[in-house]
């Protein structure tokens, strides 16, 4: 399989980082002061898991990844899809009760309204999960931010402040519950160490299972 490097993003950052975007594109991050041909080496160094990722990507069906906003189309909340139905004479641009209800008068800008929609309902669900972990195993933090992040699940600042991607509110509640536990167990273990694994699993036994599945249908989370 041919490589095409789609872009290079050059930072202060100390090593190479190679991202596979949902389209197939390769994305580079590299520090300021290394060449072309040391960022070659390390593609070809990963030419395997590179072309896994592009056959993985290629087996997905592109129906899912393009929303149109008709009636009957089927859009993620907690890990499940639910119908829209487009409703004249509704107030409310967008309403959810066992299915969406879209305002008519709000299909002009029906994607901004679903992203809205979903920003809200995420903050209501991770912050009820997030205080009761928090409870439950003795974390203290700060406030918690609902972000426009792509790939970025959850991060958590030096200040004790948990950022969380809206698109979360799309995946099952355990998978909610997994990054809302992994950055909690940031707040004592700022890295990624053998120990810091050790707290999430402790705290959740099966997180690989919940983990692979956010690796694996992440690219769904998506308007």
């Amino acid at each position: 399989m041919e490589i095409k490097i789609e872009k290079i993003i050059r930072s202060k950052r100390k090593t190479i980082g190679l991202q596979v975007t949902d389209n197939g594109a390769l994305i580079v991050r590299a520090p300021f002061e290394v060449s072309e041909d040391v960022i070659w080496k390390v593609i070809y160094k990963h030419k395997n898991w590179i072309d896994k990722k592009k056959r993985e990507i290629e087996k997905r069906d592109p129906k899912i990844l393009k929303k149109e906003f008709v009636n009957g189309e089927g859009f993620l909340y907690l890990g499940r899809y639910y119908k829209l139905h487009i409703i004249d004479n509704q107030e409310e641009p967008l309403r959810f009760e066992n299915g969406f209800y879209l305002s008519k008068d709000a299909l002009s800008n029906a994607k901004e309204v679903f992203i809205d929609w979903y920003k809200k309902a995420a903050y209501e669900k991770i912050s009820e999960r997030v205080k009761w972990y928090a409870q439950k195993c003795g974390f203290q933090y700060n406030k918690i931010n609902i972000t426009n992040a792509e790939r970025r699940w959850g991060s958590c600042s030096y200040k004790g402040n948990l950022n969380f991607s809206w698109r979360l509110i799309m995946a099952p509640l355990p998978v909610i519950d997994y990054v809302v536990v992994h950055e909690l167990a940031h707040l004592r273990i700022k890295n990624h160490s053998k120990s810091f694994w050790a707290k999430v699993k402790s705290i959740m036994p099966v997180y690989e299972k919940h983990e692979k599945w956010l690796k694996e249908n992440g690219y769904l989370l998506k308007l």
